[in-house]
């Protein structure tokens, strides 16, 4: 086994499935504990390193059953789907309290974050039914394989994905066996020393979660797409962000493909023009289009790749508009990275987009990308719409404090609040 340098390598959380049913009230009790004590952790151990600018990145791994089963046409249940309406809501309830634990301790957010104690948070879900005594079953090879989502089971998670700095677990009991069931199938990938392993206070467990067969079947919220598109700015990268583009990697559909063709999806994802964004507030801390791009590559790694460690390989696209390409999933996944200059980007250039992810505040630019594709002959987008990040998903009702509670919240989860910020810390030094 080589030895490695762990410097700049993620930390893990594994955080056993959400009670049932997972209400916001029922994952804050489960998982606000473990998500605070970590956090608070690695933002104490970077506060000495500012120099580095780099905040350290925590993989914050959910494990719950959030795939489905599909039928194919031969009657076979072998394709697999992500519940998306239940997915992208249990991933906005987990980022909404990362944005308020974060807020409540004064720790920075976004990408690349040179703030003294910053931690970068990055959630990921892996599929995992802990009321299943079936296990996972290895290919006739001996490996575990990654399906046709991106989500990955907890035996092809725990074999595939590595290494990683340190793994924490709730000290409870679901949290001691998530880790166990994760170690063994991790077994022989990377060498964990005792020290690498620790128990974090907290994880509540109000109830064991139980999942019939039949929400393991498909149903009216479980589709793919081979390409889906986002657009944004993606300025300063915060949870509001990472959701979205989470979100849109949950429709993807990784099926093999006989023809041997290669990537077999795209996620197309606009990003808005320097000059687009030139009339913003505290524009002198914008981030350049090529920095924008490159942090929302680097964050689709941590859902895409393999290895945690390994640099992406990007290239800038030549074309009409400026390019920016990564691939994944050994070669099953283009990400495409588009400069865009207008409300519609590249939806009404690429006839072959079939899934558009919008925010709330971008809801009404769906139904314009959809009218225009109307009025060119092309097929219209299915829609589809994330949760807003809550600020009083960790407020008490009748709170004094909930005003100045929501406004430092904000300050986490948006691009002009976080510039602000940045702008107000130069003029003091």
């Amino acid at each position: 086994m080589v030895s490695r340098d762990y410097t700049n390598t993620p930390s893990l959380l594994l955080l056993p499935s959400p009670p049932a049913p997972p209400t916001s009230d029922a994952v804050r009790a489960a998982y606000r504990a473990p998500l605070a004590a970590v956090i608070s952790r690695l933002s104490e151990e970077n506060k000495p390193n500012t120099h580095r600018g780099v905040a350290p990145v925590l993989a914050v791994a959910v494990a719950s059953p959030v795939l489905t089963q599909s039928a194919t046409p031969e009657g076979e249940n072998d394709v697999q789907t992500a519940d998306w309406a239940r997915s992208q809501s249990l991933l906005a309830v987990v980022y909404s309290l990362v944005a308020s634990i974060c807020a409540e301790t004064s720790i920075a957010t976004d990408l690349e974050a040179d703030d003294p104690g910053a931690v970068d948070v990055r959630l990921i879900l892996v599929d995992h039914d802990p009321s299943s005594t079936a296990g996972y079953q290895p290919s006739l090879d001996g490996s575990h394989k990654a399906n046709n989502t991106i989500v990955l089971d907890l035996a092809a998670f725990a074999s595939l994905v590595q290494p990683w700095k340190r793994i924490f677990h709730p000290s409870s009991e679901t949290g001691y066996q998530l880790q166990a069931t994760y170690l063994k199938y991790a077994e022989g990938k990377q060498r964990l020393l005792q020290s690498q392993l620790v128990a974090v206070g907290g994880g509540l467990s109000l109830s064991k979660p139980t999942y019939s067969q039949e929400t393991r079947q498909s149903n009216h919220s479980a589709r793919s797409y081979t390409t889906v598109c986002l657009g944004g700015t993606f300025d300063h990268l915060h949870p509001g962000h990472k959701l979205f583009l989470h979100a849109a990697a949950l429709l993807l559909n990784l099926q093999d493909d006989s023809s041997g063709e290669s990537p077999q999806c795209e996620l197309v994802i606009g990003i808005s023009s320097d000059e687009l964004l030139a009339k913003k507030k505290y524009a002198d801390q914008l981030q350049s289009w090529d920095v924008r791009s490159r942090c929302v590559i680097n964050f689709l790694s941590t859902l895409l790749s393999w290895s945690t460690t390994s640099a992406t390989k990007t290239k800038a696209v030549k074309a009409e508009t400026k390019e920016l390409h990564a691939i994944f999933r050994d070669g099953a996944v283009l990400v495409r990275c588009v400069d865009f200059h207008d409300l519609y980007g590249p939806t009404v250039n690429q006839k072959s987009i079939q899934a558009l992810v919008v925010s709330g505040e971008t809801r009404s630019g769906g139904q314009a990308v959809n009218d225009k594709r109307h009025s060119q002959g092309w097929p219209l987008l299915d829609v589809y719409e994330i949760d807003v990040l809550d600020a009083n998903i960790d407020t008490m009702e009748g709170s004094k404090d909930n005003t100045t509670i929501s406004s430092k919240f904000e300050s986490k989860i948006s691009s002009t609040e976080i510039r602000k910020q940045k702008a107000e810390r130069l003029s003091v030094l």
